[in-house]
């Protein structure tokens, strides 16, 4: 690479790590912060957690002077086997720049690794003393410092884990530091075992110390959603039943489940997508106003619309297994454990009695995508004649290709007074070029270390969510609802667009599709 080269590509790399520091403004912390993650070895941690960790230290929300990074599990490792594990996760490419090198190699100088089992007070003890001696080498004073511990981690194990943290690991005084833990989906297969979960860790660590973590709500459009009801004098009118047919909240994935089979078989998509990332975004095109940002406010109106959904409805639900699921070595022969689903909920208030929401979620499918679709009912009296072409629609596309966008009818160019569907689009990576979107666990976890809770679950809200699917879910255990089958690259089961068409009210739109702007 050229002089001129390298050095065009050095500002593109400024460039694109600014926008974060502009959006949150980086608070003065006191004392030295640990961060313990649990499972290290692991997928999560490799492919997720530490590459956030990382992104976070390259924009300098994670300080050399202040941080340690431990990472903790049974594997018999040593602080190199890690790193060396770790720096293929860091760096994108074989020709990456000098500079970025140099950035992964001092990051990974933060990490050390301790090994252990997940309920052994001796190992946990260890561990406490390793933190101990990096808050010392940091002049930390006793109980100023803080801990964060992140459990990339099955459910199985939080109540052990969460009890050993409580035991050996906590900060010895209250001098402004704090012990946090984040806990991953899924949380729980039904209320029961949710609450006995909660239960568990809620008698070792108060509520304003457990980060329940659902990386949806880190997603950029996502939390956009607030924004955009709640900035928008146009939108604030026209956002309940009088004016909204019905919600699409859709996931689509185009491959199976290829390499966790037998994982994914204890829970469906159900559990996986609807539950958790699907039933976040219906909470936050659905609540009302909050009184203001603060978390517990925006937390209250999100209990408060899921405590409003009316129980399921039987001819309200399609489930889809897709053809070949069951070829996995891992998957039981008889399973009936849905890979696709279509639920549609309702909402027993002022603002939706009457409106659908259609929450969809399949893998296989024929495309890959995540968006929320909000069709308007027809115009009255349309003297175009144009209800043939379709409705409009308010589209978020969380993924890929973030976008805006506003489907609409216009006149067709020309001489005839013709009309056509077009859209008003707003198409992040054509408008915001340069800037690079912050990935989900980056915001999330930097949020952690600041104390906001707002993108986090809470524990009423974890039950409320619970109460809605639980029943289905125990009827699909006892072979009540079937899967239907359906081929791989297919948009899923037939049943399913015909719930949207007759139970939903959906009206397609002819001839018309969205088509992402090339820059």
């Amino acid at each position: 690479m050229g002089s001129s080269e390298w050095h065009v590509e050095k500002r593109l790399i400024a460039k694109k790590e600014a926008p974060l520091s502009r959006d949150v403004e980086r608070a003065p912390e006191k004392g030295s912060l640990s961060i313990v993650v649990l499972g290290a070895s692991g997928d999560l941690a490799k492919k997720k957690t530490f590459p956030a960790l990382f992104n976070l230290y390259k924009q300098g929300f994670l300080l050399p002077d202040e941080v340690c990074i431990f990472g903790y599990a049974r594997s018999k490792l040593t602080d190199d086997d890690l790193r060396n594990r770790l720096r293929s996760y860091l760096v994108p490419g074989k020709d990456a720049f000098p500079e970025l090198l140099e950035k992964v190699s001092k990051f990974l100088l933060l990490i050390k690794y301790t090994s252990g089992s997940y309920d052994s007070e001796d190992s946990f003890y260890n561990l406490d003393k390793e933190i101990s001696v990096h808050e010392s080498l940091k002049n930390s004073t006793e109980g100023s410092s803080r801990r964060l511990f992140y459990l990339a981690l099955p459910p199985s194990v939080y109540p052990s884990v969460c009890k050993m943290i409580k035991t050996c690991c906590m900060n010895k005084s209250d001098l402004g530091g704090w012990t946090r833990i984040v806990v991953e989906k899924p949380f729980g297969k039904d209320l029961a075992s949710a609450e006995q979960l909660s239960a568990q860790i809620g008698k070792l660590f108060e509520e304003p110390q457990i980060y329940r973590i659902d990386h949806y709500l880190g997603k950029e459009l996502v939390q956009n959603m607030l924004v955009l009801r709640f900035a928008n004098r146009f939108f604030m009118p026209q956002w309940n039943r009088d004016n909204i047919a019905n919600v699409q909240i859709v996931f689509r994935e185009d491959f199976g489940t290829e390499g966790r089979g037998g994982y994914f078989d204890e829970y469906g998509i159900i559990r996986d997508i609807i539950q958790n990332h699907l039933l976040q975004v219906f909470c936050l095109i659905a609540m009302e106003k909050p009184v203001s940002l603060k978390p517990e406010h925006i937390r209250d109106e999100k209990v408060k619309v899921l405590q409003s959904v009316l129980p399921i409805k039987d001819d309200e639900v399609v489930l889809g297994q897709y053809e070949g699921y069951r070829d996995d070595p891992t998957v039981p022969k008889n399973s009936n454990t849905p890979t696709f689903a279509t639920v549609i909920l309702r909402v027993d208030n002022e603002r939706w009695e009457g409106v659908p929401f259609i929450l969809k979620a399949g893998k296989a499918l024929n495309s890959r995508k995540a968006d929320i679709r909000i069709q308007f009912k027809d115009v009255s009296g349309d003297i175009f004649k144009s209800k043939n072409q379709g409705r409009n629609e308010f589209v978020i596309r969380l993924q890929p290709s973030e976008a805006i966008y506003m489907k609409l009818t216009v006149k067709q160019p020309g001489l005839e007074m013709q009309t056509v569907q077009s859209e008003l689009d707003l198409s992040y990576r054509q408008r915001y070029q340069g800037t690079t979107i912050p990935e989900a666990y980056e915001r999330l976890i930097l949020d952690t270390i600041r104390g906001d809770q707002q993108h986090f679950v809470r524990r009423d809200e974890l039950k409320a969510s619970w109460e809605i699917f639980t029943p289905v879910l125990h009827r699909i255990e006892k072979g009540e609802f079937k899967s239907t089958p359906y081929k791989r690259g297919t948009r899923g089961p037939a049943e399913a667009d015909k719930l949207l068409l007759e139970k939903a009210g959906y009206v397609q739109t002819q001839g018309y599709i969205w088509i992402p702007p090339t820059l």
